[in-house]
């Protein structure tokens, strides 16, 4: 008999952080997105202290649904690209987070790039958030939102799963 286990998989994000806790046999469990806002003018503080506030709201719910779900498993699409230096920082912070509570609770973490979970899922590298969403929603029972930030970042998060179960070989062993 096979162990049953729970697995959170995220598509990062320092505005919508997208997120699902899935078991073993493929069921969302609950899914969610964090969202997070600049608010360094409206708060009268320095940008490096709103960037901290952010990535606290983001580490603090991260460890509520770890702690809630008894996580096991981690899966994340790996940042990627960045048109100036605040979306560089910002990736950069995102990859911290994720890596330093794999690393700190001792979850195992999978990393996969977006064109890897879009060919995966679609066939293609490239595909719209629609074509996307729609593939999702027909391969797992999700219960979208229909705010369109939202439900996207669910989506991609739960591509990363889709994935994640056909290449990763930890996957593959843990499911026996």
């Amino acid at each position: 008999m096979k162990e049953s286990f729970t697995i959170l998989t995220n598509d990062p994000s320092f505005t919508a952080w997208g997120w699902a806790v899935l078991d073993n046999d493929a069921n969302v469990i609950d899914c969610g997105c964090i969202k997070t806002a600049p608010e360094q003018k409206k708060r009268r503080i320095r940008t490096s202290d709103d960037r901290t506030r952010r990535t606290v709201e983001i580490t603090q719910e991260l460890l509520r649904l770890i702690r809630k779900y008894n996580i096991k498993y981690i899966l994340t699409e790996a940042p990627h690209g960045s048109q100036n230096a605040s979306a560089a920082v910002m990736i950069g912070i995102t990859t911290g987070v994720i890596t330093a509570i794999s690393e700190c609770l001792e979850i195992p973490l999978e990393s996969y790039n977006e064109q890897d979970s879009k060919k995966c899922l679609l066939g293609k590298k490239a595909a719209t958030k629609q074509e996307t969403l729609d593939a999702i929603e027909k391969l797992y029972d999700v219960p979208f939102t229909g705010i369109a930030y939202r439900d996207e970042a669910i989506a991609d998060a739960i591509a990363v799963y889709h994935v994640a179960i056909r290449l990763s070989q930890t996957l593959k062993m843990m499911k026996r």
